[in-house]
């Protein structure tokens, strides 16, 4: 499914200085908030992946969790939270990486993925890269494949997309703010 990256683009709010000053958030409420934007977004993935054999869908905590359920139900596959550190109960595997502003920990269950398995993973948004990486390990670790990781967002001036696709991941994201 084809659709203009512009009429996603201009539904995301920026919010200057948050959470921290000089960062420009990204905010992507409004595209869930809006039923026909929220169905062309889910659309555009699904449409994406649905013949892409995909065995399971792994979205990166919090927003990520939004987008990637929703395109796991619809392509009828299954879905595992990749949580910040301390979130999840049973026994996980950890990766530690950088954000634009610090640093963090992300784990997931160490049973999420079965050797193997082809992985799309989603998020709402590249920056660094960092989150996108650490999760991409993790599922390798477990021996997962990440045969594409996925967002709605790249900024692109923060280099997280090129370092995403050096680390061997395809990348699809569906509008960027470069120049913006």
């Amino acid at each position: 499914m084809l659709i203009d990256p512009g009429y996603i683009r201009d539904r995301i709010r920026t919010v200057a200085d948050w959470p921290i000053a000089g960062v420009q958030f990204r905010d992507i409420t409004p595209l869930l908030q809006d039923p026909k934007t929220f169905r062309v977004l889910v659309d555009c993935f699904v449409h994406r992946y649905m013949d892409m054999n995909v065995d399971v869908v792994a979205g990166v905590d919090a927003r990520g969790f939004i987008l990637g359920a929703v395109v796991a139900y619809e392509l009828n596959r299954g879905f595992v939270p990749v949580r910040k550190k301390g979130k999840l109960p049973f026994h996980t595997v950890a990766e530690e990486y950088e954000l634009e502003y610090g640093s963090a920990t992300v784990e997931l269950h160490s049973d999420a993925i079965v050797p193997g398995q082809r992985v799309l993973l989603i998020d709402d948004l590249v920056a660094t890269g960092g989150t996108m990486i650490a999760a991409a390990k993790l599922i390798r670790k477990l021996g997962g494949e990440v045969f594409e990781a996925a967002a709605i967002v790249d900024l692109p001036e923060l280099g997280g997309s090129k370092l995403v696709r050096e680390q061997g991941i395809p990348l699809f994201t569906v509008c960027d703010f470069s120049g913006h």
